[in-house]
């Protein structure tokens, strides 16, 4: 197995990553309200998640 011999300096290995720039967060619509959520997250509107009731809002209390 490699094993380096020198440690790689912070601003070396950072150099590296600079060419790398990250996306904006994806959005989609819920399907029960049709507020803009994230993918893979609650809707903090209605609390619904894949067409199910996941949690319950102030509202719904």
């Amino acid at each position: 197995m490699a094993h380096p011999k020198r440690k790689i300096s912070k601003q070396r290995r950072n150099k590296r990553r600079t060419h790398y720039k990250a996306e904006g967060k994806q959005l989609s619509t819920c399907s029960n309200c049709g507020a803009t959520t994230q993918y893979h997250r609650v809707c903090k509107e209605c609390g619904y998640y894949r067409g199910q009731q996941a949690i319950q809002t102030e509202e719904q209390l």
